[in-house]
């Protein structure tokens, strides 16, 4: 199992800290969850790959 860059107690702590996601009248494309974009962020910081 690969290891866990954002565990479940530090994402208690860190999700009140993001804004609500606003309405979305129109509709289109679903935004990406906070968590999910997170551990993406931190997964390029973490392995120092170049930013594309």
């Amino acid at each position: 199992m690969a290891k866990t860059l954002l565990p479940d107690a530090l994402w208690a702590e860190i999700a009140p800290l993001f804004p609500p996601a606003p309405p979305r009248p129109k509709g289109g494309r679903p935004q990406v969850e906070n968590r999910e974009a997170l551990i993406g962020i931190l997964f390029v910081l973490y392995t120092a790959i170049p930013r594309e």
